[in-house]
């Protein structure tokens, strides 16, 4: 039973990282469109403003399943949903304002770091060395990750934006590390998520209401159809579906198995880049051009593969 368990969370956190993988096109094009909207807005606004709305309408459209559950939250419920909440909201606004310092490449491969932070903590605080396979995975994943990212070495620096990054990708490690602990394991899933996305809404609206410029700033750029359905679509998939998924079902295997399956993430969106941004831009009327395909996203792609792979194959569970 629970190595059934095991599989079926492998395949359902690997449909999770899909719908994460396609909120990164989604976002290019909504900015596009939210650009023509209000062609003032910040980087930092945009990407505050669409965290306050995907997850401010996850929290309205879960309401009924709460309301069934007559919003009765036990204090692990809270206690995890709060943390939660944290890491992924942080996280997510150092990757915004890193971006503005830069490249979303050099960005995508820093993030993958937590697959580094989570063997090192579990030589630490358990006390116990991953197998060899595991560690093999990780530097599999690495090696990959910096393949289809094309890192520059000769360009690179630890500036500012690298600097957020790493930390986006170590506060991420604590969301992984939290959703294994023994302590939350009877938690449901569902009040966990919903008290997630209100901590990240209460974390980002100030945020957001500081960075525009005018209050009515962040209707404008959700005033268009395309922009709405867009974010509709990011809300089901890439929140609430996404996020349900791994809340539930990373209890089941390892935190290094489980940052291994999210580091395919950026090899999803490559693939998906790679027809995706003309169809929708077609659909708004904007001009948007297709990632095209490259040895890096074949080498890189191959080399994460294989890495996946062996991880499962892992005894570490």
């Amino acid at each position: 039973m629970i190595v059934n368990s095991s599989h079926k969370a492998i395949a359902l956190l690997f449909v999770a990282t899909l719908f994460w993988a396609l909120s990164f096109p989604l976002v290019q094009v909504l900015y596009v469109e939210q650009r023509s909207l209000c062609p003032g807005a910040s980087n930092l606004f945009l990407s505050l403003s669409l965290m306050v709305t995907r997850f401010g309408l996850g929290l309205i459209l879960l309401l009924p399943w709460l309301i069934k559950m007559r919003f009765r939250f036990t204090r692990r419920e809270w206690e995890q949903g709060i943390i939660l909440a944290f890491c992924g909201g942080m996280g997510m606004w150092l990757q915004a304002d890193a971006l503005a310092y830069t490249s979303a490449s050099t960005c995508a491969f820093i993030t993958q770091t937590y697959c580094v932070f989570l063997p090192v903590y579990c030589c630490i605080i358990r006390r116990r060395w991953p197998s060899l396979s595991l560690l093999m995975a990780t530097a599999l994943v690495m090696t990959g990750m910096a393949w289809l990212s094309e890192i520059s070495w000769q360009d690179f620096s630890l500036g500012r934006g690298e600097s957020e990054t790493l930390l986006a990708a170590f506060i991420f490690t604590g969301q992984i590390l939290c959703l294994e602990s023994p302590r939350y394991q009877e938690n449901r899933s569902l009040a966990t998520t919903w008290i997630m996305f209100l901590g990240i809404v209460v974390m980002a609206l100030p945020a957001a209401i500081h960075t525009s410029h005018a209050m009515n700033e962040m209707w404008w750029v959700v005033s268009s159809l395309p922009a709405a359905l867009i974010i509709l679509t990011m809300t089901l998939l890439c929140s609430i579906a996404a996020f349900l998924l791994m809340n539930r079902w990373q209890r089941h295997i390892s935190a290094i198995q489980a940052g291994l399956i999210y580091a395919t993430e950026p090899l999803f969106t490559s693939v998906i880049a790679l027809f995706l941004p003309a169809i929708i831009g077609q659909w708004m009327g904007h001009s948007i051009a297709n990632e095209t395909i490259h040895a890096s996203l074949i080498g890189g792609g191959l080399l994460m593969t294989i890495a996946v792979i062996i991880a499962q194959r892992s005894s570490d569970h």
